[in-house]
Order: C-alpha cells, then structure tokens, then sequence
C-alpha cells in the first residue's frame, strides 16, 4: 500500500509546509526537510539558503536505506528514528507514514529531547495529511473513466 502514487495538492502542500514551519520554531530547529522515501525533496523550512537540499534528500533517502538494511541484519523490521551528531550540527531522521523522511537539523539551541517530542507531534499531523491524500487518490482512481486500462493494455494499442 505504501507504494501507490499518490498526488499532492495545493491545499495539502500548504498543509504539510505550515507543519514543517511550525516544527522548526517549536523543536527550535536550524532547518526542517521533508523527502520522499526515493529521495524527492518535498518542502523545507528555517535556515536552508546555505543548504544544498536536493543533495540533502537524496542523502537522507540513502541514510534511510543503510539503516533499513542494518535493521534486517540483526532482526528488526527498521529503524524509524535516527540521530546522527556533529561538532555543530545535529540530524534527527524521522519516518512518516511509510512514505516520507522528516530531517530536523539542530545545534545547541535545542536538545534531541524537543526535537524529538516535537517531530512525535509533527509525524502524526503529516500522516493524517498523507492518509487523506491516499484515500482521494484511490476514490479518484476509482471513479476515473479509463481506469481498467492496463499498462499492457497500451503496449498492445501502440504495438500493432
């Protein structure tokens, strides 16, 4: 289920970017990211001009993988929260949903206590949001006139 596409709207962009703005002021984050599961950045809040994000959604997507591969080798389904901490910056990895990878970048303003309180908060409001996209997406899908279409269905029209 958490494969199926799903499409973002306006209105659920605006959503999940005013929950990604609101988690950087309360965890007192340096800056917020929110990527897809394949690495497609989504949105950013905070201190992110100085910041390569795309390369930063792409890392944190493979982050993901590593410790999804880690957590199988010793027995464990994942590892839906990571911490990785530097001299002046901290990474908090967090999984929504199945679909997306909350980042909450951090220094010494803040403490991986807040930061994770908050992104509890945050990760619930953001699967809400997900939830109901993937419930509009499936009643679209359902109503849509070319629907029992199938991929094969279109190779077999084009190849004759």
């Amino acid at each position: 289920m958490a494969d199926q596409q799903m499409v973002m709207y306006e209105e659920e962009f605006r959503q999940i970017a005013a929950i990604c703005e609101r988690l950087t002021r309360e965890a007192n984050a340096k800056a917020v990211l929110l990527v897809d599961k394949n690495g497609q950045y989504i949105t950013s809040n905070g201190e992110t001009n100085d910041l390569d994000t795309t390369s930063l959604a792409s890392l944190a997507a493979g982050t993901n993988a590593a410790t999804n591969g880690l957590a199988k080798l010793i027995g464990e389904k994942d590892f839906p929260n990571n911490f990785l901490e530097g001299e002046k910056y901290n990474l908090h990895f967090s999984i929504v949903a199945q679909r997306a990878i909350l980042v909450v970048m951090f220094d010494q303003r803040s403490s991986l206590g807040l930061v994770r309180l908050r992104v509890k908060r945050a990760s619930e409001e953001l699967a809400n949001i997900f939830g109901a996209m993937l419930q509009k997406a499936q009643s679209q899908a359902q109503g849509a006139p070319f629907g029992e279409i199938t991929d094969d269905d279109i190779d077999n029209l084009f190849s004759e």
